[in-house]
């Protein structure tokens, strides 16, 4: 009867395998620029393909009743291919030039 030897396991670490991004409006690996207004929001929905809804709290002071009331800014923003979104998911929109008739925003971070 004849052993088989096991492979020798290489010293090296395994790679992951990042996932290709061909997408041309990933702030990351595609060629569109960051450009104005940087902001933090919630994701609300994600029911289009390849864009989120993001809103965001704001508090609007009311010199009348010399109040604060909260206000909500709803924006829509650009999922690039390499990152997942959910709903529930805190995220950072960065502005850029339109990308469709009411996007004009990009996911630059995931902060879940």
């Amino acid at each position: 009867m004849t052993q088989k030897k096991a492979p020798k396991a290489s010293k090296e670490p395994a790679k992951a395998e990042e996932p290709k991004c061909t997408d041309v409006n990933c702030p990351i690996h595609g060629n569109i620029k960051i450009r104005g207004m940087v902001i933090e929001g919630r994701v609300v929905s994600d029911k289009m393909k390849k864009t989120v809804i993001v809103e965001r709290e704001l508090l609007r002071y009311i010199p009348k009743y010399e109040r604060y009331s909260k206000i909500r800014s709803r924006i829509a923003a650009h999922v690039p291919e390499c990152m997942d979104v959910k709903v529930g998911d805190k995220v950072l929109i960065g502005e850029t030039k339109k990308i469709s008739k009411t996007v004009n925003f990009v996911i630059m971070k995931v902060e879940k």
